[in-house]
């Protein structure tokens, strides 16, 4: 089966012959898989949330923003190409949208998980272009909005500038991205009528707790290294970085 080889490699027979159905499902949905008013409702979804994250990003950012958006982007696309095994023949990678919110916001990084999904389901088929609207709508503005939500929330709960709370927000809000997109996704198949409602949530989310482990521990480890190095580079970096760049009166 074509789409078992694509999303789970040549070595999960085993499963396949346990859990059949459940064996191709991935966090990048392919053409065919989306009714025809599922595809529709996240296509409409997602550009409404776009339009909203391009007003935002040219009203509220600066110039220097830009070209962090697009090594960001780089780095992200390129880390997604790294895979890691999951138990039972199947893989998983970075989806960086904790990793873009933290280091760009919300806004900027929504839209640069965009561009990412964008140049995969175009260039590398990863993904189905009439269900781009959907794959963009988990991964890209949930996964980023969410994952910031619960990085600043926890941020702020353990510390807003100390690393306690910035490490910690990150691996949390990092594992609950991915968690809570497979759900989704998950729920998006069911209402198209592709696979049951519980297969698919059991199936998403056994593979997805850890495979969110894996994002969470390569996020907390990008964002250590921008903390250590460069933690101005952080959106609403610690106080102490944006203090010391204040002119001393004379």
């Amino acid at each position: 089966m074509l789409l078992f080889n694509v999303f789970c490699g040549n070595q999960a027979a085993s499963f396949s012959a346990v859990f059949p159905v459940a064996s191709h499902l991935a966090m990048h949905i392919p053409d065919g898989f989306l009714s025809l008013p599922v595809s529709l409702a996240t296509w409409l979804i997602a550009i409404a949330l776009i339009a909203i994250c391009l007003n935002k990003v040219q009203g509220d950012y600066q110039e220097r923003a830009v070209p962090l958006m697009g090594v960001c982007a780089a780095f992200i696309f390129a880390a997604q190409m790294i895979n890691f095994p999951i138990p039972g023949g199947t893989s998983g990678h970075l989806l960086g949208g904790t990793l873009a919110g933290v280091l760009l916001g919300p806004w900027a990084g929504s839209l640069v998980m965009t561009v990412v999904f964008i140049v995969q389901a175009v260039l590398f088929q990863d993904g189905g272009i009439t269900v781009l609207g959907a794959n963009i709508f988990n991964m890209g503005l949930v996964g980023t909005f969410g994952g910031y939500f619960v990085y600043e929330t926890i941020r702020k709960a353990l510390g807003w500038n100390s690393w306690r709370g910035i490490g910690t927000g990150t691996a949390i809000a990092s594992w609950v991205s991915v968690f809570v997109a497979s759900l989704l996704c998950a729920v998006q198949l069911a209402l198209s009528g592709t696979i049951a409602l519980p297969i698919a949530l059991s199936a998403m989310a056994s593979w997805h707790v850890m495979i969110g482990i894996g994002e969470a521990v390569i996020t907390t480890i990008a964002i250590g290294y921008v903390y250590r190095t460069r933690p101005d580079l952080l959106y609403k970096p610690p106080r102490s970085t944006t203090v010391a760049k204040t002119p001393v009166p004379r």
